[in-house]
């Protein structure tokens, strides 16, 4: 019971139920903490918001961006079947809109960033394997005959290997020829990047992982638009082309070139496996390194020195 004031000096008689008020005495105890503990809570929370804080300046999340596009596309190998490329592609253009209305906004505009970072990995993903889809043989080929482009070409120390660009496939029962083969070939007889070929070879699907959760090649494959691979069954014959090779082809022709000059010249006055390394850390060419030496690198962690990365390490 209280009296209501009257800032004119006069008391106004009323009931007037009082607000609940408890003091420290009389709150409840279950929920409390130890003083200690709260002090620490508290002291963890301030610290965090001046994290915060410091992180939502300007430009301090920019470095985020690329972390939240490589999870978008992680996303994407990781989901069990393939998104609707224009599903994505519209929830990646929201997100944009989003982000564009909620830019004055401190902690608005920073999340819309994070999430159209994370569906522009995804969206970007989707798109990239539908702009590459090519056919895929599905069963294997006893004997096939076919004839294209030398695109690439790899000595290796039992065999060599070539990724032949299709332009005429005869294989009994395909439906759909492969666009990319890669095929083994015997040691020393791998023609040239650019020549076009005739070929007779024993073709497989790629191959899948060969383990739950292992290294799948059929994937990597797809996405060199490699369709089936497999090898020869007799010598490869070099013919004229029938179709032309293209601008790209003929850059390679010119690059590849000149890796074989440089790979030539350095072996040539370092012989063995040093000039193999040597020529590996400039021209990317490591097939001629010998397996003892492959081993003993891989042994010893050393074997990020003939990557990429250790070329420029180098």
């Amino acid at each position: 019971m209280a009296r209501e004031y009257n800032p004119h000096g006069r008391a106004r008689g009323g009931a007037k139920a009082w607000a609940p008020a408890f003091d420290r005495a009389q709150r409840p105890t279950g929920l409390a903490f130890p003083d200690g503990v709260a002090g620490a809570a508290g002291w963890l929370r301030g610290l965090l918001s001046k994290w915060l804080l410091a992180e939502l300046a300007p430009g301090r999340l920019v470095p985020w961006v690329p972390i939240v596009f490589g999870t978008g596309i992680a996303c994407y190998f990781a989901a069990d079947r393939e998104p609707h490329l224009w599903t994505v592609l519209l929830l990646a253009a929201g997100a944009l809109a989003f982000a564009f209305v909620a830019r004055r906004s401190v902690v608005g505009f920073p999340l819309a960033v994070g999430i159209t970072g994370l569906l522009a990995g995804l969206a970007v993903g989707t798109l990239h394997t539908t702009r590459i889809s090519h056919p895929i043989l599905q069963t294997p080929i006893a004997s096939a005959t076919l004839s294209g482009f030398v695109e690439v070409r790899e000595e290796r120390e039992r065999s060599d290997r070539i990724v032949i660009r299709v332009e005429r496939f005869d294989g009994l029962g395909t439906p759909s020829a492969p666009q990319r083969v890669r095929v083994a070939v015997r040691k020393g007889s791998a023609p040239p990047v650019g020549a076009y070929v005739e070929i007779k070879a024993h073709l497989s699907p790629p191959m899948q992982p060969l383990r739950p959760g292992g290294y799948d090649f059929a994937r990597d494959m797809y996405f060199q638009k490699i369709g089936a691979s497999g090898y020869a069954l007799g010598a490869v014959r070099i013919k004229p082309p029938t179709a032309p090779a293209g601008f790209w082809l003929r850059y390679a022709t010119i690059v590849e070139g000149i890796r074989e000059t440089i790979d030539d010249r350095i072996r040539a006055l370092l012989p063995g496996d040093r000039g193999s390394i040597a020529s590996a850390l400039i021209t990317g060419k490591r097939d001629a390194i010998s397996t003892p030496i492959n081993d003993a690198m891989y042994v010893s962690s050393l074997a990020h020195v003939l990557s990429i990365s250790g070329y420029h390490l180098g």
